[in-house]
Order: C-alpha cells, then sequence, then structure tokens
C-alpha cells in the first residue's frame, strides 16, 4: 500500500521539480507513495478566491483565513473516511511553521510509519489562530529561520520521508549509516582515486581490515560531530551513550 502525501497548498505548481526527479519520482512510478494536492483556493467563496485577509488589531502582511483551511480539511476528512482499513493513527497531520517544533531524523521515521500524511502549508503573516486551536495539527519547523511559504518544508518531509520507506533506496544499509541514526554525524567518505592532488586517502581505509575500518569511522564520526554539532553529543549523553 503506498503512504499518501496530502498537499494543501496555493502553489501546487511548486511541486513539480521535487515529484520528477530522482527518488521521488521513481518512488510515485513504483507506487510506493502517491502525493495529491488540494488547492485552498477550491475553498473560497468570493469571485477573488480570497484565500487572505489583513489582521485584525493592524500589522503588516495578511494572514490567512480560517474558513478555507478547514473546509479544505473537512473535505480531505471525508474523503479519507470513505477508504477502507484506517485506523485512528495512520494519518499525521502536520503543519509547516518556523513556530513549529524542529524537525529531525527521528520525526521523519516516525511519520514514515504513517499511512497518509497530510501537509498544511502556510504563507503570507502565517495562520488564523483558531487554524491551530480548532484543527490539532502538529506543528513543524524545518529550521528557525522564515521562508514565504511552507512549500518548500513540505517538499522536505516528503523527501525525508519518502527515502526510509522500504525498497525505496536501492541500500538498505546506508540508512545506517546517515548522519543522525545514532546521534552522530557520518564519518568522512572517500572513493577513487586513492591519492588526488597530494592528498591521499586515510591507510586504514585501504587496509581492508574491516574492524579497524568500523573503529575508525566511528571516532571520526565522534569527533566531527564534537566539532561541528557538540549540542549532538549532549542529547546522546542524556539518552545514555557514550562516546570515545
Amino acid at each position: 500500500m503506498a503512504l499518501i502525501f496530502d498537499v494543501i497548498t496555493i502553489f501546487p505548481g511548486m511541486f513539480e521539480g521535487i515529484l520528477s526527479e530522482s527518488i521521488v519520482k521513481r518512488a510515485i512510478q513504483e507506487k510506493r507513495i502517491e502525493v495529491r494536492f488540494t488547492d485552498l483556493r477550491d475553498f473560497t467563496s468570493d469571485r477573488h478566491r480570497s484565500v487572505d485577509d489583513k489582521p485584525y488589531g493592524g500589522g503588516p502582511g495578511m494572514v490567512l483565513k480560517p474558513e478555507p483551511v478547514f473546509l479544505a480539511v473537512e473535505h480531505l476528512e471525508k474523503c479519507e473516511a470513505v477508504s477502507a482499513g484506517k485506523t485512528e493513527n495512520s494519518t499525521r497531520r502536520l503543519l509547516l511553521s518556523p513556530q513549529g517544533k524542529r524537525l529531525a531524523q527521528q520525526d521523519l521515521e516516525s511519520f514514515a510509519e504513517a499511512d497518509r500524511i497530510l501537509l498544511l502549508s502556510g504563507h503570507y503573516e502565517g495562520f488564523d489562530e483558531r487554524i491551530r486551536d480548532g484543527l490539532g495539527f502538529k506543528e513543524v519547523s524545518i529550521g528557525d529561520y522564515v521562508l514565504t511559504g511552507g512549500e518548500i518544508p513540505a517538499m522536505v518531509i516528503i523527501d525525508g520521508v519518502t527515502r526510509l520507506l522500504p525498497g525505496v533506496l536501492g541500500n538498505e544499509e546506508s540508512l545506517s549509516r546517515e548522519s543522525f541514526n545514532d546521534g552522530l554525524l557520518e564519518c568522512p567518505q572517500y572513493t577513487r582515486p586513492a591519492e588526488f592532488r597530494g592528498m591521499r586517502v586515510p591507510e586504514v581505509l585501504l587496509s581492508g581490515n574491516h574492524e579497524e575500518i568500523a573503529r575508525w569511522r566511528e571516532s571520526q564520526a565522534i569527533e566531527r560531530t564534537r566539532t561541528r554539532r557538540a549540542d549532538l553529543l549532549d542529547d546522546r549523553r542524556k539518552n545514555g551513550n557514550s562516546e570515545q
């Protein structure tokens, strides 16, 4: 059964690139995922198809109105209710916002266990607060910065989740060696030639001694994490993991 991504957005055309290239394209062709779009403007009632309005109390920018968002979500939920075999927890409902919890690899792994992921992409100055209060979506942020809308964060989740699904990657072992999988950054990687412009591949990687190579990779991963993302080591210590 394909994992379904339902994306609510006012700019569905932004997704053409990610859906037509690389791993995501192959996952769609192999029916491992299905990506569906709902245009928020289809749930407006005025001739201008307005999804936003000025904020009460004044201030710059425009705010997404609650009516079209509620109607779009309710429409999708009614359609989904017709599908058989769905459990109460089979759908993850995510609101993409810089105010949300910062996305981590563990979140992607949790999302990958779902049957369906509903992604609500914001725009302009954000959402009418009643959208947060009334729909109960989990807010997710891809980082401590602001983008023009939630479409790019939605693409990040589609890509990050898709590659975790069984059979999507050609080599499943690569998943276990990636950055963040065990709370560490990935160790340095090398390929041919063994020497390039005076820079040589570490001799241990050429030795054929798999135990020594494994120890070297672990020590390098720890050192790289220590120098680049020391906060990850703090998290490992809190979780009872130790480093050399």
